[in-house]
C-alpha cells in the first residue's frame, strides 16, 4: 500500500520508512506527489495538528496519508513550548539556536529538581475510506543549564535523557532513533496496524 507522508522532512521520511516498510507500506514524501500545499497547523494539541496535516494532504492526493506532529513539553513552563516548539519565541527567534537560548533564559531560575520535560510525537494515518489510526509516543528527560553535544537539532542539546546518560545531541542518530518520542509513537502505531492485519486475516 502506498502512503503519502505529510512532510518533506528527509529525517522523518527515513524513520517512517524503516518501520512501515516492514508492514508492507511504501512511504513517499508529499513533494514526490507534486503537492506543495502547506497545512494550516492551528490546532492546540499534537493530536489536532497531526490530524490537520494528514487530512490536508490526503484531500490533495486522494491516497492514505500519514503525518507526525511533535514537540517539547517543559513542566516548569506549564507544557510550553508544546505545539509551538518550532515557533517558540515568535519573530524574535529565527533559528533553532535562538529558540534554545530563549528556553534556557526562561528556565534560568528553575532548580534542577523542577527541570523535567518530555518530547512528544503523535502520528496519524488517514485513508480515503474513513480509517483513522492515531499513536502517541513520549520520551522523558530533563532540561540542562547549557547545551551539550553536536548531533540532532532543535532542543536536543539541552534535553538530557537519563536512560541514555546524555543529551539527545550526544547520541548517534541510530541510537536516538531507538528511544526517541517518534520511535515510540511509530512502535505503538505499528502495533495497532499489525493487530488490524491479524484481525483481518481471521
Amino acid at each position: 500500500m502506498k502512503i503519502v507522508l505529510a512532510s518533506n522532512n528527509a529525517h522523518k521520511l527515513q524513520e517512517l520508512r524503516a518501520i512501515l516498510t516492514t508492514l508492507g507500506m511504501e512511504v513517499v514524501a508529499q513533494r514526490d506527489m507534486g503537492i506543495t500545499v502547506e497545512p494550516n497547523e492551528n490546532g492546540t494539541t499534537f493530536e489536532e495538528n497531526s490530524y490537520i496535516k494528514a487530512k490536508t494532504i490526503m484531500d490533495c492526493c486522494g491516497l492514505p496519508t500519514i503525518a507526525d506532529d511533535s514537540g517539547l513539553m517543559v513542566d516548569a513552563l506549564d507544557g510550553a513550548p508544546g505545539v509551538y516548539s518550532a515557533r517558540f519565541g515568535g519573530e524574535h527567534c529565527k533559528s533553532d539556536r535562538d529558540r534554545l537560548e530563549y528556553l534556557l533564559e526562561l528556565m534560568q531560575e528553575v532548580p534542577d529538581e523542577r527541570r523535567t520535560a518530555r518530547f512528544v510525537s503523535v502520528i496519524t494515518l488517514l485513508t480515503p475510506d474513513g480509517k483513522k489510526i492515531v499513536a502517541r509516543g513520549e520520551c522523558p528527560g530533563t532540561i540542562l543549564h547549557e547545551p551539550k553535544g553536536e548531533n540532532g537539532f532543535g532542543y536536543d542539546p539541552v534535553f538530557y535523557v537519563a536512560e541514555a546518560g546524555c543529551t539527545f545531541a550526544q547520541l548517534p542518530a541510530e541510537q536516538k532513533n531507538r528511544i526517541s518520542h517518534r520511535a515510540r509513537a511509530l512502535a505503538a502505531f505499528a502495533q495497532q496496524v499489525r493487530k488490524e492485519q491479524e484481525d483481518a486475516d481471521k
